[in-house]
């Protein structure tokens, strides 16, 4: 009787034993213990993530997970909040991986302090030609761009050439004038050369008149850029930044994206847009769409204006402390068709740069005309930073995205009135707004000009303050964005923005695993909290850990 019960009860404790062993199916990855924010259509919240091949599996409460799935390896998140990977809408990796091999002027706190700057590098390096970046005469309490005749006392021989921290205005000192051959004379088609009021020039290029520099100066080194690059990314993926929009290439900087990508350099991804020139006109016609190794190419970035600290950005009426002057338009009709006509033959999105009222309506306005027959184009508005009240609508008019950069208004609040008076400002800046019309936005932090850092940019959108808690009431708060729809614009609406949702944006089952896995929760507090990633996921894979 023994013998036979004994028979049927060891199959059965065979089975208890092995299925204890062996529980579950068999993943690369499962996080537990976790807050995972999927941003999914109903905001889901898991607790629990399983992860194979790069793609989520599951996603759900923690003991439904850990007994479904055993992990070849499993990380405890101790509670720690856990996002999509984030993407930033708007960047410049290489205009940052050059600038970091110039003089950093952002910190120079008046010009005297600039010039220091200058003559301790160039004691230091006699190099042939000093190029700096970042400097803004807003926080030297100046309104009135500077002239060159400080930097031409100090470097009478020496060519230099420094750009604003807006990228849309240079100021060159006499030597560099000599060496590039601009005069009184000298005119250049979207660019301005300031003279003052004897008709002499100032040493202030405005847009395509830097051109006439930049032509000129000798070429960046693949090797430094590639280290520079490199060393970006990492910083990126320390912020659970795992998607870039890279916001303008030339063919040559195309080639370069192109061949890193076809040597594995990409850790994290980027969406690349092209300037319209010859030669990314004809990649696009001979090529279609580009997608390998984390680069994707299928847009298209022009400039209709400039920037509104340095006067370049086109309005419709005069600047309020420059009445003679509307800024600058940067393209004619003609040349934005031409434009338009190309983007709709390749099937590329457009992502057109507009700061001012008046390049904002006439992008919108050429939106309307050309878009009809296209039902899903996602084309998009850069910076869309002021508005006319009459124009917002045609944002769902045309189903044009805004894609705009909240620090933005914070890094301009002390002399937006100034520039574009108080009627003016209610259009400015209008991030909600924007939303309540499109009902989708698209955040980035426009890296270099401003910090990379993702949450200074959601603290910006929400609370309408600078990392320094300024102002202290907040920026025009009748457009501050609440947090969730503000996390949205840096995951699954960015994601639509650039023709990824369907594997990013969001987590997911079958969606890629980018995810981040955040030190500190996302905080809601008045105050700016900082935080960084723990770790960051791309495609399954650690890119980053402390």
């Amino acid at each position: 009787m023994i013998q036979k019960q004994l028979k049927y009860l060891l199959p059965l404790l065979l089975i208890i034993f092995f299925t204890g062993c062996f529980k579950g199916e068999k993943v690369d990855l499962i996080i537990h213990n976790g807050y995972i924010m999927t941003m999914d259509q109903n905001n889901f919240i898991g607790e629990a993530m399983a992860v194979n091949e790069g793609k989520i599996i599951a996603i759900g409460p923690e003991r439904e997970i850990l007994n479904r799935f055993r992990g070849v390896k499993e990380i405890n998140a101790a509670k720690k909040t856990i996002l999509p990977g984030l993407h930033d809408a708007h960047g410049h990796m290489l205009g940052w991986a050059k600038q970091r091999q110039h003089i950093d002027l952002r910190d120079a706190r008046s010009y005297a302090e600039m010039l220091l700057i200058l003559e301790k590098d160039y004691q230091k390096k006699k190099s042939a030609f000093i190029i700096g970046n970042g400097w803004n005469q807003s926080v030297w309490g100046e309104t009135e761009l500077p002239s060159f005749d400080k930097l031409n006392a100090r470097f009478p021989e020496t060519p230099v050439a420094l750009t604003r921290i807006d990228g849309h205005a240079m100021l060159i000192n006499q030597a560099m004038m000599d060496f590039v051959g601009i005069n009184t004379d000298t005119r250049i088609e979207g660019g301005e050369i300031l003279l003052d009021a004897s008709l002499q020039p100032t040493g202030i290029l405005l847009d395509k008149a830097m051109d006439l520099v930049y032509s000129q100066l000798p070429a960046y080194a693949k090797e430094d850029l590639i280290r520079e690059l490199d060393l970006i990314q990492n910083e990126l993926l320390s912020f659970g930044i795992t998607h870039v929009h890279e916001a303008g290439l030339f063919s040559e900087e195309r080639e370069l994206f192109i061949q890193l990508a076809e040597e594995g350099f990409w850790k994290i991804n980027v969406y690349a847009m092209l300037f319209p020139d010859t030669e990314n006109q004809q990649f696009a016609k001979s090529n279609g769409f580009y997608q390998k190794n984390g680069l994707t190419i299928r847009s298209f970035k022009i400039l209709l204006d400039g920037a509104l600290g340095s006067r370049g950005a086109w309005l419709l009426e005069p600047y309020s402390d420059a009445p003679e002057s509307n800024g600058l338009a940067l393209m004619t009709n003609d040349s934005i068709e031409k434009i338009i006509n190309l983007a709709k033959t390749t099937q590329y999105q457009l992502n057109t740069h507009c700061i001012g009222d008046a390049a904002n309506r006439k992008m919108l306005q050429m939106g309307k005309k050309h878009l009809n027959d296209i039902t899903d184009h996602r084309w998009r508005i850069e910076h869309a930073q002021v508005i006319h009240p009459d124009d917002f609508i045609l944002f769902d008019e045309t189903g044009m995205l805004p894609s705009v950069q909240p620090v933005h208004a914070t890094s301009d609040y002390k002399w937006l009135e100034d520039r574009i008076g108080k009627e003016r400002m209610k259009g400015a800046y209008a991030y909600q707004k924007l939303l309540d019309t499109r009902k989708m936005i698209a955040f980035g932090t426009d890296f270099p000009i401003e910090n990379i850092d993702p949450f200074a940019t959601l603290f910006a959108a929400v609370q309408r303050k600078n990392s320094k808690n300024e102002p202290s009431n907040g920026f025009m708060k009748e457009n501050a964005v609440d947090l969730k729809n503000a996390l949205k614009a840096m995951t699954i609406w960015a994601a639509f923005a650039c023709f990824d949702e369907r594997y990013s944006g969001s987590l997911e089952k079958g969606k890629a695993a980018n995810f981040v896995i955040l030190e500190m929760p996302i905080s809601k507090d008045s105050q700016f909290q900082p935080n960084f990633s723990n770790k960051t996921f791309v495609n399954g894979k650690l890119k980053h850990e402390l």
